[in-house]
């Protein structure tokens, strides 16, 4: 029991983590802000937030930010990412990663064990493995 109430703040935190990131989003285009909170196994969070570009391909995904953050910074094993979303001025909607952004998981994460989390508030979210998001992925 005691677990489960740890893992429920632990888990909080990270949303509030996501939304915080969230308001750095550059969604001119879209205007649907996105923002990733990514946590390592050694407990360190990675951030990241959608940014957008007029030619479309450059855009990078919050997802995919928090990863390159966190791989660039040497860190290559990972628990979970949440990930919220939702026009910029407006409520939160359900958001999962895209198909690029679960093949980047999936380079650095097993896909089993590691978990996707889309949430729309601290208490309103939903868990999957990345396995159930990407049964076919790609890997060497």
């Amino acid at each position: 029991m005691e677990e489960q109430v740890i893992r429920k703040t632990e888990l909080a935190e990270l949303i509030r983590a996501a939304v915080r990131a969230r308001e750095g989003s550059y969604c001119p285009y879209s205007g649907f802000a996105v923002g990733a909170a990514l946590q390592a196994k050694d407990g360190s969070i990675f951030t990241g937030c959608n940014i957008e570009n007029a030619a479309f391909s450059p855009t990078c995904c919050a997802e995919r930010v928090a990863f390159f953050k966190a791989v660039s910074g040497g860190v290559t094993e990972f628990e979970r990412i949440v990930v919220v979303g939702g026009r910029k001025d407006g409520d939160m909607e359900k958001t999962t990663p895209c198909g690029v952004c679960l093949q980047v998981m999936l380079e650095f994460c097993d896909p089993e064990t590691f978990e996707v989390i889309s949430a729309r508030t601290e208490k309103e979210y939903e868990v999957r493995r990345l396995t159930e998001l990407l049964p076919y992925g790609f890997k060497l």
